[in-house]
């Protein structure tokens, strides 16, 4: 009879703490709405991650650097060509896949004995790609698999001067990253595009 007497004199305050505490956080929480899709929240990145000074001086002072050395100024890698029939949703997944390539088969290569600052852009790099590990495509992926494609065989028609492109491309390879990777997609847009 006790324990009744004190639950009830207990339960305005639990009704109370319920309504002021537990309902806004339950209302407020980040779970999805039902039919909602979450697919695209995995391939975001946060925009601090770029307004690094340190990080981003050290990419632009490389990319200015193997520029230099770079003698062909017809052909462009990172580009909007990357761009062509991707859908703005998936341009965050097609850069994280320029970005690994680029790290593998280009940064930690023979080439990080040529410059300076080469692997302090690898390893923010590479963070970068692991933040977007759960990132994945929408839709079709033969455009962004031909685009990669067309990017690599460019660099590899291009020779020992490809790696240099590549490098002295990295300022862009930030930008285009950032750009397609914390600014928020736009819904819609044309269906038929990958």
């Amino acid at each position: 009879m006790a324990s009744l007497q004190t639950l009830s004199k207990s339960f305005p305050g639990w009704v109370f703490f319920c309504c002021c505490f537990c309902l806004p956080l339950l209302l407020t929480s980040s779970l999805p709405l039902k039919g909602a899709s979450t697919a695209h929240h995995t391939c975001r990145l946060r925009k601090i991650n770029f307004q690094q000074f340190y990080i981003r001086n050290r990419t632009y002072t490389l990319a200015k650097m193997a520029s230099a050395s770079d003698k062909d100024t017809d052909n462009r890698l990172i580009g909007q060509q990357l761009f062509v029939n991707i859908r703005e949703n998936n341009r965050c997944y097609l850069m994280k896949r320029v970005v690994e390539f680029v790290i593998k088969d280009v940064l930690l290569t023979e080439v990080k004995n040529q410059y300076p600052y080469v692997e302090e852009v690898a390893q923010f790099l590479a963070s970068l790609t692991s933040e977007l590990r759960s990132c994945q495509f929408s839709g079709k992926r033969e455009h962004i698999e031909k685009n990669l494609e067309q990017m690599k065989n460019k660099m590899e028609q291009l020779g020992e001067n490809g790696k240099t492109k590549a490098i002295g491309e990295l300022d862009l390879l930030f930008d285009y990253m950032e750009n397609a990777c914390t600014d928020v997609p736009k819904k819609g847009g044309n269906k038929k595009k990958n």
